[in-house]
């Protein structure tokens, strides 16, 4: 690590690692920051978008129609950022037909276990470095980094950087065992003190924290964005976790990543906050934007299976697949509460309308998609969204 680039940093000190490398600590939050129009701004602006996105989640007929697919895009766009390849259609593909996983649907099942852990947790625990922990464990079971250590801060040092540098040429070297776990400690005081700042800046403050601290030897970047959504909702911010920052961090994770190492290397929260509260309006307005397109969708759908007389259980399909896009006769029978053909005669009923699309081409153990749904959740984000985004790099 470069040290010269570390300092001078107002937002920690440098320390010697047992071995004797420099490493860098945080220090306690909140930092200083300096208030103007243009900050106010878009704070508020972050704040109104993301109330439309939970206003419109209040009114949904079925929450689950959106949430279980908008989890799992978080998800996928998450562990992309960790160089997961796995997509969207792989893991709703393997969550209905439950064949062999890859590794890579494998680490991205396991991010949508730890998320749907951690909401139900929050009913009995507030975010803490217990529940940190316990969703840790969840994330690297069975997957690549679970030798180290799962559900465990780590007991020695970490470091950042390229592929396969060491400790004396890493980007970036977190905080020595012992001063992690003081930072963590403070960081852990932090997340339950009503501290007076705006929410959403209290979150990209957190964040960044976190991300510096990196307790874990592996996984701290899907750590740090399930806290995302886990104080949203625990904050009452958001009512349904319908949010994913991880696109626009995956859109930019160049800059991402460069704004968490500017803060720490010279201070710079105001280009890091700039660039959070931007990801907040860009991906609230994305999510209202998919949730309408798929409500209108869905009322579409309603209409053809009234209009063509479908079945009563084609109609009950209808709903079906909006929270599983990808499926099975197995899901149908199991979702329909009949038997095995009459899954299939509703399944039949929707490909017959075109709804439906048989995906694998086998005689047997076949599985159906929804193709204009899967769509609107896999397009990419529009190119006006790559614009100017202020003073940002």
């Amino acid at each position: 690590m470069d040290i010269a680039l570390f300092q001078n940093s107002p937002a920690g000190r440098l320390v010697r690692t047992v071995n004797g490398h420099w490493a860098f600590v945080p220090n306690p939050l909140p930092p200083k920051l300096e208030w103007d129009n243009t900050l106010v701004s878009l704070a508020s602006r972050a704040d109104l978008a993301l109330g439309m996105l939970s206003g419109l989640g209040e009114t949904l007929p079925n929450p689950h129609l959106l949430i279980y697919p908008f989890v799992r895009k978080e998800a996928v766009l998450s562990s992309r950022i960790e160089g997961t390849q796995s997509s969207l259609s792989d893991l709703l593909l393997f969550e209905a037909t439950k064949t062999e996983k890859q590794r890579d649907v494998r680490e991205v099942q396991n991010y949508v276990r730890a998320m749907e852990y951690g909401l139900k947790r929050l009913e009995e625990l507030p975010l803490c470095l217990r529940l940190i922990r316990e969703l840790h464990a969840i994330l690297m079971e069975g997957v690549r980094g679970e030798w180290a250590a799962p559900g465990e801060f780590r007991q020695s040092q970490n470091w950042i950087g390229p592929p396969g540098c060491s400790l004396d040429d890493a980007t970036f070297v977190p905080p020595p065992v012992a001063e992690m776990q003081e930072a963590l400690d403070h960081l852990e005081k932090f997340l339950n003190t009503d501290t007076r700042l705006p929410p959403l800046v209290e979150l990209a403050l957190i964040h960044y924290q976190f991300e510096s601290i990196h307790p874990f030897l592996d996984g701290n970047g899907r750590i740090g964005r399930l806290l995302i959504t886990l104080f949203l909702c625990q904050r009452g911010i958001l009512n349904k976790p319908l949010l994913y920052l991880s696109a626009f961090f995956e859109r930019h994770h160049q800059e991402y990543y460069q704004h968490l190492l500017d803060v720490s290397q010279r201070g710079v929260w105001r280009e890091w906050l700039e660039f959070f509260l931007q990801a907040v309006v860009e991906q609230s307005d994305d999510a209202v934007g998919r949730a309408r397109r798929l409500l209108d969708l869905h009322r579409g759908y309603y209409q053809i299976s009234l209009e063509k007389r479908l079945p009563p259980t084609a109609r009950q399909l209808v709903e079906l697949i909006f929270m599983r896009p990808v499926l099975n006769s197995k899901v149908a029978q199991e979702h329909l509460k009949v038997t095995y053909p009459g899954a299939q005669k509703a399944i039949n009923a929707l490909v017959d309308q075109g709804i439906l699309t048989e995906i694998t081409g086998a005689k047997r153990n076949k599985a159906y998609a929804a193709k204009e749904i899967l769509a609107i959740l896999e397009e990419e984000a529009p190119a006006h969204q790559e614009g100017d985004r202020g003073s940002q790099k």
